[in-house]
């Protein structure tokens, strides 16, 4: 479904990079503790966290303890924030890549999704420009499926129908 909450937006940001290099399967498993960890993804909260924090976050079990992955998450918030004040939301920021509308893919076969696209690549490279890590073009376009920016169900999949109508700013 498309996803134009702010801090879920943040949230989804976070876990995609967090889940690179590991399996979704582990991230979901972990979810609730990243929520717990990262003051239910609010971006305000993380973007104060400092080196204590993250030390904190190191002794963390319950989350993927990659130093690297903790530091980009309070980084990307504070580039997220900023990224608010120009655009007024990260959602205006992020939908306006695809003209506010998802975008409907007609994928036959799971072959035929790709792992990045072009927009992908693009998207990719202005969050990295606006300070964002962890943020490649594979995280990114996975990214879009689960925010639902794109619609990459296979034609033969009932939810894929079921999306195509889904355009609507849900909140």
């Amino acid at each position: 479904m498309p996803v134009h909450r702010d801090r879920r937006l943040f949230e989804l940001l976070v876990l995609e990079g967090a889940q690179a290099g590991l399996s979704w399967s582990t991230i979901l498993a972990k979810r609730e503790n990243y929520r717990r960890a990262f003051a239910r993804f609010d971006p305000g909260k993380v973007s104060r966290f400092g080196p204590r924090d993250a030390r904190r976050l190191m002794g963390d079990a319950g989350i993927v303890r990659n130093r690297l992955k903790i530091e980009s998450t309070i980084a990307n918030a504070r580039a997220f924030l900023e990224v608010r004040r120009e655009f007024g939301s990260f959602d205006a920021y992020l939908w306006a890549f695809v003209g506010g509308r998802p975008m409907q893919n007609r994928r036959k076969r799971m072959k035929d999704v790709p792992a990045r696209t072009a927009l992908s690549d693009a998207i990719s490279k202005d969050l990295r420009r606006r300070g964002f890590r962890f943020v490649g073009s594979t995280i990114i376009y996975a990214f879009m499926q689960a925010t639902g920016m794109v619609n990459d169900h296979l034609v033969t999949c009932f939810r894929r129908r079921q999306l195509a109508g889904a355009t609507l700013r849900a909140k």
